[in-house]
């Protein structure tokens, strides 16, 4: 088991799916720092270290919504993907569309995953559990 809690960095706008993640993955049995911000434009300020996150941890693995105020999601992970810094950070891709255009686009843009959210309580929290087991537990993560 490891030693260090593992850095997540949740990017997500409504404090409902926020407070869903947080309870999943608090039933997890590894250590897990989660950092949430709630729009594109705070996602990139903390991964570059700008301020106010000039401390920030660099995240093990992104949770990254698509619809997101002042710069979507899409803008987000294309911007990711492209830097030679940030391009190795998986990124799990929550959100609620299932449209087959927002799969492939994400996909195209370097996503590692696309999960649409359940509206369903219980299974939002098996999602959670099922991130938590899939990246947290069976993946080899990149090193920091």
């Amino acid at each position: 088991m490891q030693s260090y809690p593992v850095q997540i960095l949740l990017v997500e706008d409504d404090q409902g799916d926020v407070d869903l993640m947080m309870e999943g993955l608090n039933k997890a049995k590894i250590l897990i720092n989660m950092n949430v911000v709630d729009d594109g434009v705070k996602a990139m300020k903390y991964l570059r270290h700008e301020a106010p996150y000039t401390d920030s941890a660099v995240p093990d693995l992104l949770l990254l919504d698509l619809n997101l105020p002042l710069k979507d999601g899409r803008e987000v992970l294309a911007e990711i993907k492209s830097d030679e810094n940030l391009k190795t950070i998986p990124i799990v891709v929550l959100t609620t569309s299932d449209s087959e255009k927002d799969i492939l686009k994400s996909y195209s843009l370097g996503a590692n995953c696309y999960l649409t959210k359940p509206v369903n309580f219980s299974r939002f929290v098996e999602m959670v559990q099922g991130i938590q087991h899939f990246w947290l537990t069976l993946v080899k993560l990149p090193p920091r």
